[in-house]
């Protein structure tokens, strides 16, 4: 805009240098007017005798009065440009046609130059909004001189107009581009980073100049590297949506807690980005793991891609992060039941058989197995219900889920049967569980007096070489003769069973 400036101050300079209204003045490339301003001279002094001081608040205040001087300007004549630019045919046409060019936004507009010239100043400048006879629309740019030396002579005023309707429509496109990119970037629904990895780069160029050419060795070797790429990222931007996940009131706190966000199990994800960028792979993708500012653990989708452009530095880069904390909750959950007994909590019978396996596989001898079944259920599920078994049930589970710790692991395996796995373990260690068993589950009849809970055990220990099916066979049939024994024994001594919890071994 100041060259443009410029460019019209030298016209005005030449022409009002020039001797008459010749040639230069018709062959110059802007629209030139030369007009007479005296009527707005007159007008000026009369607001001034009446006391006018401030001439901008005062036509602001009666707008009929720019109208006013609009009607004391006389043009005297105007260049070739100008009858081409504004679409008339001739300086006469042209004149019958002012009310038509100088209408509307123009009027505001000529406020600014009004109060130039009241305020003194030869030279006024500015924009405004003119029209063709046609009616087009013209945004032109303003700049006028009152001619000669002669102080209080206004009929001589050279005006420059410049067709900058172009520019400005290129300007506004460009403005209206930006505010659209920035809303998508603001308000897009996943967290959006624009980060500069430029100092990553350098670093990157550092060691291959040093001769590294495996960077996995590399950060193998030296895992500080690693962390000191992460401390030469520069977080240029973030958008809203980045603020509400993270928890964060703002920009500036959340870049001011980023070693809340990123952490040390952050760092294996980090790493294998790395290793992608010293491959040069500038877009990636893989599942990550960050912090909200208030300590929560967030799962995320990451999409990373060095902006076309910024390939050779990595000085822009965008990072897209999509939340997907709950999805992989629900896999948690749907990989939990795929293991886990949904009403006690423990593993079920499909992982039971799986670490069975393991477990022969690996050869972890000697291996005790210890099976166990809920007296009197099916009495307790005719007389007061299915819910009251399932109590009975869900309280079983927290005995076995305290009493077992691993490597052990407790199974549900059917109905009202469980099993323990006790690796390496021998028949007096997993006494040592059942008894362990045994008082947990005479505090636990402590704290639920309504119904008591009453179990038969069976233990058995492979050693090595043994198949665990044929231990788990005579545990299974230990736990029977207990379970047997415990119906057939009359009333006070099955009291002193239930005491005992009914624990027996083979």
């Amino acid at each position: 805009m100041a060259d443009n400036n410029n460019h019209l101050t030298k016209i005005l300079q030449q022409v009002g240098q020039a001797t008459g209204d010749g040639d230069i003045f018709d062959v110059a490339p802007a629209s030139l007017w030369l007009e007479d301003y005296s009527g707005i001279q007159t007008l000026f002094a009369q607001w001034r005798a009446e006391g006018i001081s401030n001439l901008g608040s005062h036509l602001l205040a009666n707008p009929h009065l720019v109208e006013q001087c609009t009607q004391q300007m006389r043009v005297v004549n105007v260049n070739r440009r100008t009858l081409s630019l504004f679409e008339a045919d001739d300086l006469e046409h042209l004149k019958q046609n002012l009310d038509r060019i100088f209408r509307g936004e123009m009027l505001a507009g000529l406020i600014g130059e009004l109060v130039q010239l009241w305020n003194g100043q030869r030279h006024f400048s500015g924009h405004s909004v003119n029209y063709t006879v046609s009616g087009r629309r013209l945004d032109v740019q303003i700049r006028g001189s009152i001619l000669g030396d002669e102080p209080d002579n206004w009929s001589r005023v050279l005006v420059a107009v410049e067709d900058v309707t172009e520019r400005l429509s290129v300007q506004s496109q460009l403005a209206a581009s930006e505010s659209y990119a920035r809303g998508l970037f603001q308000h897009s629904p996943v967290s959006l980073w624009v980060e500069d990895f430029s100092a990553i780069r350098r670093l990157f160029d550092e060691i291959r100049r040093a001769g590294i050419s495996d960077f996995r060795t590399f950060t193998d070797v030296h895992p500080e590297f690693v962390t000191r790429c992460a401390e030469e990222i520069r977080v240029i931007n973030v958008n809203q949506t980045t603020l509400a996940l993270f928890v964060a009131p703002d920009q500036t706190t959340l870049l001011n807690n980023l070693d809340k966000v990123f952490r040390d199990d952050m760092y294996p994800h980090f790493r294998e980005q790395l290793v992608d960028l010293w491959e040069e792979r500038l877009f990636q993708q893989r599942e990550v793991v960050n912090h909200t500012l208030a300590g929560d653990p967030l799962y995320l989708y990451l999409q990373f891609s060095v902006l076309p452009g910024h390939e050779e530095n990595w000085d822009l880069v965008l990072v897209a992060l999509t939340d997907i904390t709950a999805r992989k909750k629900a896999e948690a959950y749907l990989e939990f039941l795929g293991k886990h007994d949904s009403l006690t909590k423990l593993h079920n019978r499909s992982f039971y058989v799986d670490e069975l396996n393991r477990l022969e596989r690996k050869k972890f001898y000697p291996v005790s197995i210890i099976i166990i079944d809920l007296n009197g259920l099916k009495a307790m599920n005719d007389a007061l219900g299915h819910a009251a078994g399932d109590d009975l049930l869900r309280r079983f589970g927290e005995v076995l889920d305290a009493a077992v710790t691993k490597p052990a692991c407790a199974s549900r395996i059917g109905g009202d049967e469980f099993a323990v796995l006790l690796p390496s373990t021998d028949a007096e260690g997993a006494a040592e569980v059942m008894e362990q068993i045994v008082a947990l589950v005479a505090v636990n009849n402590q704290y639920y007096s309504a119904t008591t809970l009453s179990i038969a055990m069976g233990c058995a220990t492979a050693v090595d070489g043994e198949r665990l099916e044929l231990a788990m066979q005579r545990a299974d049939r230990a736990m029977y003769e207990r379970k047997r024994m415990f119906y057939t024994e009359e009333p006070n001594e099955r009291r002193h069973a239930d005491d005992a919890a009914g624990a027996s071994g083979a």
